[in-house]
Formats: C-alpha cells, structure tokens, sequence
C-alpha cells in the first residue's frame, strides 16, 4: 500500500492498494477478507462504524439470537466452537465475529466512511473516496485499487416509512434499530410496526416486561415453528429441497405449522397464497420463525391490529375505523442497502441497492467489481459469496502480477498527479 499526499486544507491523501478494497466490515466483509488471507492476498477493509460488525453490535435488541441453526451461519474456514447452543446468542455470535478477526489478522481502518466509488476507464482503477472523522480532524483519503468488494450488506440503513401524521404523535417513536429491552416500556401501551421475526420478538419481548404491546399485520405472512419435533423447521427445508419439489416441500412446511400452531388466520395472521420457501426464493421474504410470540397472541397478551391509517396526538386510526390510544412506537420495518448512495455504477447494481443478478450469480460485475452479501439467504448465502470472490481474485491477482513483471504498471503514470 502506497500513499501520496495532497496539500489541501481537508489533509486528502490518495492511497494505492496492492489488492482490493473491501468496503464493509461486518460479516460480508470479514468474510472475504479471511478467504484472501488464506490465499495470502493483501487487501484493505473500509468501515464506517468503530466496530467490526456495527449492525450486530450497535443495533439489536438485547435478546436476538441466531434464527437458525448455527451450522448454517458459520462463516467460512472457521466452525463455531461446540460449545456454543444451537441459536447462538448475539453476545455469542459478536464474540465468535472477534475470534475470526482475531484468527485471519484482519485489521480493518475504522471511521472511513465511503462517500464515493467510481471506475476510472482511463486508468482502468476504482478510486474510492472517504471521509475519515476520528478525533477532532477531518482527513479525506482516496484509495485506488483495480478491484471494489462491495460488501455492504442488506441492512445497511433503516428504512423509515412515511405515515400519515407519524411526526405529530406525542409519545416516543423509535426504529427497532434503537430497541434494547422492553424494560423501559413496562406498563405502557406500545405499536409494534412490522410483523417480521423482529416486530415478532420485540412483540414477545415487550410482553416479558409486562408492556401492553400490539402489533401491525397489514399484509399476509407466514409462521413456522422454528422447530419440529426437535429439528430445525430451516434445517429440515433445506433437506428436503435437495429431493422433492419446492411446490411438495412449502406443502409438507405448512401441515407441519399447522400441527404445531393451528389455523394463524384465527388470529388476525392470514398467510400468502404462494408458499413459504418460494416467496422466499422469489421475493427474499422471509417467514417468521416462531419463538414464543404466537403463544402471546392467543392468550391476547399481543393484540393483531390491521394496518394504520395515520397517526394522531395520542393515538393510532387503523383502517377498520378503530382507534387505539399508544404511548410509543416500534418501528420493525427494516433496514436497506446504502450501495446506490455512494457507488457510482448502474449495470451491475440496480437502484435498490442489490445485484441486477439473482444468487447465485450476483457476486461478480464488470471491471474488478465483487458483491458478498446481497443474496437474501443469510449468512449462508454471504459464506458462498466470499469463498466464489476469493478463488476469482486470486486467478486475476497472480495474472496481474506476471503482467506487472513484463511492463510499468498504468498506475504510475494516473497517479502522478496527485
């Protein structure tokens, strides 16, 4: 890694980088950083935050563990230790994400947030712009390097929708990005907003602390027990889509839910006419895998109301006419990619910040250009990624050196300028 500074009154310097830049430093992005390290690739890891993996860290609520079975959420080239349960706890997954930072020597520049990257055709170089705001200065630096992993992630920024009179309501309104515990919600009336497994748990875990919680169900979805007669609902799909038709495996998922649940639909929960593992394959949703909330539901401890209207001073007007007297907001809408905010390119990436390709074949572009972690499959589908980026960086890095050998790189020449 080269530097070569400028003199303006921002402190820019213009950084060459012998590899690539991974921008992004949870998961994804640690992830193809081990699998090059094995490959003895050199390559420099952006991240915003001051942490390793901040979603994890900064923005999960207290008792989130793993929905699925830890087997599937490894990442690659180191196990979860057996000790470890089968749903590790988030204090336990953050401490195995230590561990394999710690193992592969990954050493991420903290506080460099990307605020550019563009291909120059003319150099035939990504330059990637960021600002650096540790401490009290604010330094701007420019890494140019011939291959961009954008492993930003899915969830890289809340998504806040827009409601009718949100912004006049008088209690407290958060994204579940900012939700720790429902301890300080105790003996207050709470709307959950989102029925996915976070607007679920956060549902159960406010009930835990004797909060009065009800939830938004505007459209159909689907819960599944998490488990089934001892194994993993997940596990199990996963098996049985290596024999049978996802068509026969979504049909055997739902006589199974409805063993374990009964009839959702009895309580305000209506399920979508396709089936669980298509919608997911098709559309990236995932169902609900049921930890306890449902049982809330049934006992009324949780209310299912239908979707909202607007907003008033102390209130909600939901679309059936009924109006609930609130204290407070959970906003569990999720989260989207930040790729289109700072990413100047529009053929590999569409403007919703995922691969135009669908997994599996949404991890290379054009140019030097990688994605890990945009494949809606989870950590399983970010390990795939990694290992596909990792094989095809080192073909093109061992290339790129022979022909470094037998002339004067480019980049001396683009780089002169600064």
């Amino acid at each position: 890694m080269f530097e070569f500074s400028g003199n303006d009154y921002l402190s820019r310097r213009s950084v060459w980088v012998n590899g690539p830049v991974i921008v992004g430093a949870g998961p994804s992005g640690l992830a193809v950083g081990a699998c090059l390290k094995e490959q003895g690739i050199p390559f420099v890891v952006l991240e915003k935050a001051s942490c390793i993996a901040s979603l994890w860290q900064n923005r999960t609520y207290d008792r989130l563990r793993l929905h699925i079975p830890k087997k599937f959420c490894q990442l690659p080239k180191l196990p979860f230790p057996q000790e470890f349960p089968e749903y590790p706890t988030k204090k336990q997954f953050i401490d195995y994400l230590e561990s394999y930072v710690s193992r592969f020597d990954i050493k991420p520049q903290f506080n460099e947030c990307v605020k550019s990257a563009k291909y120059d055709a003319a150099c035939q170089f990504w330059r990637v712009k960021t600002v650096s705001a540790a401490g009290s200065s604010r330094a701007e630096v420019e890494y140019i390097c011939q291959w961009l992993v954008v492993a930003t992630g899915e969830n890289a920024e809340c998504l806040v929708p827009e409601i009718d009179g949100l912004k006049e309501f008088s209690g407290e309104v958060i994204h579940v990005s900012e939700y720790k515990s429902g301890e300080k919600f105790a003996g207050k009336r709470v709307l959950v907003v989102g029925c996915g497994n976070s607007g679920m748990e956060v549902s159960l875990d406010l009930c835990n602390y004797n909060a009065k919680p009800s939830i938004v169900v505007r459209n159909s979805v689907h819960v599944l027990p998490r488990e089934f007669c001892g194994k993993s609902t997940f596990e199990l799909a996963i098996m049985m889509m290596k024999w049978l038709p996802l068509w026969l495996v979504d049909k055997i998922l739902l006589i199974q839910a409805w063993m374990m649940l009964g009839n959702t639909e009895n309580y305000g929960l209506k399920r979508p006419s396709v089936g669980p593992m298509e919608l997911k394959n098709a559309k990236g949703k995932t169902p609900v895998l049921d930890v306890g909330a449902l049982q809330k539901i049934r006992s009324g401890d949780i209310k299912v109301v239908p979707g909202i209207k607007r907003f008033l001073k102390g209130a909600v007007e939901l679309v059936n006419g009924e109006k609930l007297e609130i204290d407070s907001v959970v906003l569990a809408t999720g989260y989207r990619s930040n790729v289109p905010y700072w990413l100047q390119e529009t053929e590999f990436f569409s403007q919703n910040g995922f691969p135009t390709s669908p997994f599996p074949n949404g991890w290379k572009g054009k140019s030097g250009l990688y994605a890990a972690g945009f494949t809606k499959k989870g950590l399983s589908g970010t390990s795939a990624d990694a290992i596909k980026i990792a094989q095809d960086l080192e073909e093109v890095f061992v290339e790129d050196l022979k022909q470094k050998k037998q002339k004067v790189p480019c980049h001396r020449r683009c780089i002169s300028q600064f």
